[in-house]
């Protein structure tokens, strides 16, 4: 099984309530061969919102809002939640939305709300990387992917 970020499965879930629809990757979903998740709503956080980004506050790292208000709590909660899906599902490999403070992988945004990039990697991401778990996102994805079988697992 595969997990994929929701948004990219179609489902409108982005912090603005749109989706960044990857046809191959809703087709992942539909076939069975993976699981579409939102860690951001796992970790009871609305649709829409304020977006987020990893900030660097007190010397730590934290998930903030446009508006300055701290939102790692919930970002962590969902991180879990979708890494104890992963091990329950024994995942090996993850789909995930490039940039997002909890779904990015290699390359986040800075925290300024600009669009700039710095490297790093989202809640999420992290946790998974750190179980094993390889990531990807939909830019650099492999849409040989599109063959993987349960056989695989």
């Amino acid at each position: 099984m595969i997990i994929v970020s929701s948004c990219l499965a179609g489902v409108k879930c982005r912090y603005d309530g749109n989706d960044n629809l990857v046809p191959e990757i809703k087709e992942l979903v539909l076939s069975g061969r993976a699981i579409a998740l939102c860690p951001e709503e796992l970790g009871d956080l609305s649709t829409p919102r304020i977006p987020c980004e990893i900030v660097k506050k007190d010397n730590q790292l934290k998930v903030m809002t446009k508006d300055q208000v701290d939102c790692t709590a919930q970002f962590l909660l969902g991180a879990g939640k979708v890494a104890q899906i992963a091990k329950i599902l024994d995942c090996k490999q993850a789909i995930l939305k490039a940039n997002s403070p909890s779904c990015g992988y290699g390359m986040i945004y800075d925290g300024s709300f600009t669009g700039e990039k710095i490297k790093g990697n989202g809640l999420t991401a992290e946790l998974l990387s750190k179980q094993g778990v390889e990531i990807k996102n939909e830019t650099n994805m492999n849409f040989s992917i599109l063959n993987y079988t349960q056989e695989n697992d």
